[in-house]
């Protein structure tokens, strides 16, 4: 596996060129970096000739997730994936076509949630249905440990000792084992691509690998107002869904995110507080009638 030996276009142009030569010569928009002093995300993507998106890394961390990308991509048999054009690992390069449309996050108060989770639990059931020897997905939120010790300076008085008390009931209900499945592992709504009210593509498969189904719901209670798409999703889903556990993965994940925000000085995605973070998720325990107790 050959990763890029910089960041630059000169780089990505010369990997294009040896990755899908048909491409060469065209246009290349690059985007601005984030996350830069770490060569952990020493990765990102290119639009070419406004038709096409190349993901490439410039690190050995970086590019192991891509790499991994790349093989699920070639194996998948599911629907919402985009087409790959060319991909390679030396150099390490993947060229999909690109997908119009807005993420989830930009269309949520104007699609139909039921239809939007009926699609939703389309890609989902097909996903974790696939079979094949895959590595145990890379489980991304905050341990209950980290948000015990670290998050209730960042609560108000009255709520640490309930986020204590949730850290407690998710201990309980996720150390019962639970079946794995293959995951998307990251399926926020960043990661997908909505058109007119129709999911149009999921992307970003880095982190994808087995882990139980659950786990790639723990966003969707906080995706939109209330938890109309994860009601739907779970309704219109092929098989059983704990609601227990979609919850206990997503107090890791909604507190694991406000938690490194606020240490890191970076605004919660809609520029709120942690402590009304801790309030939307008392509201979305009692909406879907969970009890962490």
């Amino acid at each position: 596996m050959r990763w890029l030996a910089e960041y630059s276009l000169e780089a990505i142009a010369q990997a294009v060129r040896q990755v899908a030569p048909e491409l060469d010569g065209r246009p290349i928009t690059t985007r601005a970096l984030v996350n830069k002093d770490d060569p952990m995300w020493w990765s990102s993507s290119a639009v070419i000739d406004g038709q096409y998106v190349a993901k490439f890394a410039w690190s050995r961390a970086a590019a192991e997730r891509l790499a991994h990308e790349i093989a699920v991509l070639d194996e998948l048999p599911v629907p919402y994936l985009p087409k790959v054009v060319a991909s390679s690992t030396d150099p390490l390069l993947l060229v999909t076509e690109l997908v119009a449309g807005a993420s989830l996050f930009e269309v949520i108060d104007s699609i139909d949630r039921d239809e939007a989770g009926r699609q939703l639990a389309s890609f989902l059931g097909a996903l974790h249905a696939c079979g094949g020897a895959y590595p145990p997905a890379t489980l991304q939120p905050a341990s209950t440990d980290v948000l015990r010790k670290r998050f209730g300076r960042w609560a108000r008085p009255d709520q640490q000792a309930t986020v204590i008390k949730w850290c407690e009931w998710v201990e309980k209900v996720l150390g019962t084992p639970r079946g794995s499945v293959l995951v998307h592992g990251d399926l926020h709504g960043g990661n997908q691509v909505w058109d007119g009210g129709q999911l149009r593509a999921v992307v970003d498969f880095e982190t994808a690998g087995l882990a139980e189904p659950e786990y790639d719901l723990r966003a969707f209670p906080g995706t939109g107002p209330g938890v109309e798409l994860l009601t739907a999703t779970m309704h219109h889903y092929p098989g059983e869904l704990d609601p227990e556990r979609v919850m206990a993965w997503h107090v890791r994940h909604a507190l694991g995110d406000a938690l490194w925000r606020s240490e890191a000085g970076v605004p919660l995605p809609d520029h709120r507080t942690p402590p009304e973070w801790v309030a939307d998720l008392t509201d979305r325990f009692a909406a879907l009638g969970v009890a962490p107790s």
